[in-house]
């Protein structure tokens, strides 16, 4: 029986989202997700973000060049969030402005998911928990090459204590207890996970 072992729970109160460099040409990178299956993965993390009202932070890495702009469903869904664009660090964690928006927004706990995974995503999240922050990757909203690239990533995270999770997880983990809102967390499900919708609607049918 393991006594030291501690569950560290997501809390809406203390968690913020962290969108990492989700730009129209890096997206053409992943391969480990079809193209449909991932972006309704990353606007699934993104609209459960909106419906916790977590802080969230986008930034890009050196759009100017190939890695292309932010992709607009993203930078339609947080118009007022702040958008670090930075010019060549491909560490987010070395950008002083993207540190600094992170500090501000005097979250301990930090939700993150970009591409790809064994960069975008895996260097700040190590630099992240370097920095004394509980760290918690979403694996289905962050890309990459390959399985056996992911894997790799993965693991290096995991060893250095991230956690890692998958969208639905994260959103079932801050919403704690149905009784909280039955309707909104259902219409979040449906609207990124088809076979939920019918569950919903079965649901709503009996009331």
């Amino acid at each position: 029986m393991n006594t030291s072992f501690k569950y560290t729970r997501l809390s809406k109160n203390d968690a913020a989202c962290l969108l990492v460099d989700h730009q129209s040409g890096l997206i053409s990178l992943v391969q480990d997700f079809s193209p449909g299956e991932f972006k309704n993965n990353v606007l699934a993390l993104a609209a459960s973000a909106k419906y916790f009202k977590l802080p969230t932070i986008l930034t890009t890495s050196f759009e100017n060049g190939p890695n292309g702009p932010l992709v607009p469903e993203l930078k339609e869904m947080f118009s007022d969030a702040p958008c670090i664009a930075r010019p060549g660090d491909i560490n987010a964690w070395d950008n002083e402005d993207f540190t600094a928006a992170v500090k501000k927004t005097g979250r301990r706990q930090l939700i993150i998911a970009g591409v790809v995974t064994e960069v975008c995503v895996a260097f700040p999240a190590l630099s992240a928990v370097e920095a004394g922050y509980d760290v918690f990757v979403v694996t289905d909203a962050s890309g990459t090459f390959n399985e056996v690239t992911r894997h790799a990533a993965w693991a290096r995270m995991a060893a250095a204590g991230i956690q890692l999770m998958n969208w639905f997880g994260v959103a079932c983990e801050l919403h704690r207890d149905w009784r909280n809102d039955i309707e909104g967390l259902g219409a979040l499900f449906s609207n990124y996970i088809p076979n939920y919708r019918n569950l919903i609607t079965s649901y709503l049918a009996k009331k």
